[in-house]
């Protein structure tokens, strides 16, 4: 049991090794772009009990190499971005890292869950220095947009009290949620091209054939948030 502590550890120093590498991207755009494109990072660990709890559950051997090797949650960082857009870029830039290696990438953002999910997960590896060898960590990294985070927050919430077991009007108005928060994801953003274009900004090519009049953003946002509304009467 002291080598699957001491390995609990080593993922912990594998959250700070990716919180780092987040922090100073951050402050590097802050800086010299005068621009953040992250606006809150936190993480969580899963802990000893749990671990034990799952690989018992799943049949897992209880020793660090079949921990290392069958369980990918153990380490979590979440990172909340402002925009998108800003999802990909941070994505880019950790992964172009030398020292970061990328396993698995599932963008629920191009092909949310049924639910309406939407996420950009990477299981990542990260070396890990200790003081009589490196050890090689996994970490999973979610980028959200605050839209997304404040959906997926309500959608845990809500399984977590009905013990997985929703009730149908529950989960349709959850999906009818899922388009709101998007359609403000894409309005938002769109708002905020047209101000960098006024300021003077060059705006990404592929922007501005797609750019929508205000008038234009608000209906959109405002029919989608009309049908959550009857749904939810209707429910």
């Amino acid at each position: 049991m002291m080598d699957l502590r001491r390995m609990a550890m080593t993922y912990k120093f594998g959250i700070d090794e990716v919180m780092t590498k987040i922090s100073i991207l951050r402050d590097e755009f802050r800086h010299m772009q005068n621009y953040n494109p992250v606006e809150h990072v936190g993480s969580r660990l899963k802990s000893f009990e749990s671990i034990i709890t799952k690989c018992r559950r799943k049949g897992i051997p209880l020793t660090p190499d079949g921990v290392r090797e069958q369980l990918f949650d153990i380490a979590g960082v979440r990172v909340t971005c402002s925009f998108v857009t800003d999802i990909y870029r941070v994505r880019d830039m950790l992964v172009q890292q030398a020292d970061l290696t990328l396993l698995e990438e599932r963008d629920y953002i191009a092909r949310p869950k049924p639910n309406g999910y939407k996420s950009l997960h990477l299981i990542v590896q990260v070396p890990v220095f200790l003081s009589d060898r490196v050890e090689d960590v996994i970490v999973e990294i979610q980028l959200r947009t605050i839209a997304m985070d404040f959906w997926a927050s309500l959608e845990h919430k809500i399984y977590y009290r009905y013990h997985r077991d929703v009730p149908r009007h529950l989960t349709d108005a959850l999906k009818l949620a899922a388009d709101v928060a998007w359609s403000l994801d894409t309005s938002m953003e769109h708002i905020h091209e047209e101000v960098k274009a006024i300021a003077g900004v060059e705006e990404p090519v592929g922007h501005r054939d797609g750019l929508l009049s205000p008038e234009e953003m608000l209906r959109d946002f405002w029919r989608t948030a009309e049908a959550f509304d009857d749904a939810r009467r209707q429910g």
